[in-house]
């Protein structure tokens, strides 16, 4: 997954893990700027209680736990 992709997915679904902010911030020295201050919004967000922190459920088992 790149940072975009993180991006977006944590905005769509509102959650992000432990993992995928270790991930993002082991990086944080070899991404460019742009990539930078996308981190740093997701790390407002988390602040303001618009992402939460969490885990996400594989969609298999979503379709799963629906039927």
């Amino acid at each position: 997954m790149t940072t975009g992709e993180l991006f977006l997915e944590s905005l769509s679904s509102g959650v992000i893990t432990q993992v995928e902010i270790d991930w993002l911030l082991s990086q944080q020295d070899h991404l460019p700027r742009s990539e930078q201050a996308a981190i740093q919004r997701l790390g407002r967000l988390l602040d303001q209680g618009q992402i939460q922190l969490g885990c996400r459920v594989a969609p298999h088992l979503q379709r799963t736990a629906r039927s």
